[in-house]
């Protein structure tokens, strides 16, 4: 009797496991509502129903017709990603806690928590935020790019002057700035006490203390 309760015990258990395992697998994919605009464009081209999923990083977006899109991070600054091309992708800031916008090589992706979004409204703030075309991840900043090559030590008061904000340091040679009149987030490189790059940073979440 000792060893059947036990083999029904564990059989018990083992039923429990083999129902609860999918439930935790879905735990992060969520039903949303999606945007997704051509590159420059203030039109969307398609919009309705998506779903999105997070797991350890990885941003996984599908969108009603099946086309899907899978975001690996990249590096370790948050928000920077690789597409399922090997493209560069980018989280953006700008939906509050409504969603997120993604920045991918020939299109961006407007993700809504909201599946009942109106979807007039999410047309007409998708063009205005679409409107202001955040600089790309990666693109050289125009007013500092002669800085470029400089001395830290030097050109730190320059950058200040020309209206940036320091922001924080890390120990692999990066400093993060807050570009003063569009709140853009900046990102200089250091090697060897010179400037080696001087970019606009995907994710605003850099530029966070």
């Amino acid at each position: 009797m000792v060893i059947k309760s036990s083999n029904l015990f564990l059989a018990v258990v083992l039923a429990i496991a083999s129902l609860s395992f999918p439930i935790s697998v879905k735990a992060d994919t969520v039903n949303a509502r999606c945007d997704v605009f051509p590159k420059g464009e203030d039109r969307a081209t398609s919009s309705g129903p998506c779903t999105f999923s997070q797991r350890q990083g990885a941003v996984s977006i599908e969108l009603e017709n099946g086309r899907r899109y899978d975001l690996l991070p990249e590096g370790n600054r948050p928000g920077n990603y690789r597409d399922q091309n090997g493209d560069a992708a980018y989280r953006q800031a700008g939906l509050g806690d409504k969603g997120q916008i993604y920045r991918l090589a020939t299109e961006s992706i407007f993700v809504y928590w909201d599946t009942a979004y109106n979807r007039q409204n999410s047309g007409n703030r998708n063009r205005r935020a679409a409107a202001r075309r955040e600089p790309e991840a990666g693109t050289t900043v125009p007013r500092l790019s002669d800085l470029v090559g400089a001395r830290s030590g030097q050109a730190e008061n320059t950058v200040k002057e020309r209206g940036y904000r320091w922001v924080k340091s890390d120990d692999s040679g990066y400093s993060y700035w807050l570009e003063g009149k569009t709140n853009y987030c900046v990102t200089i490189q250091t090697d060897q006490g010179r400037y080696q790059s001087i970019v606009y940073t995907g994710g605003s979440q850099d530029c966070k203390n």
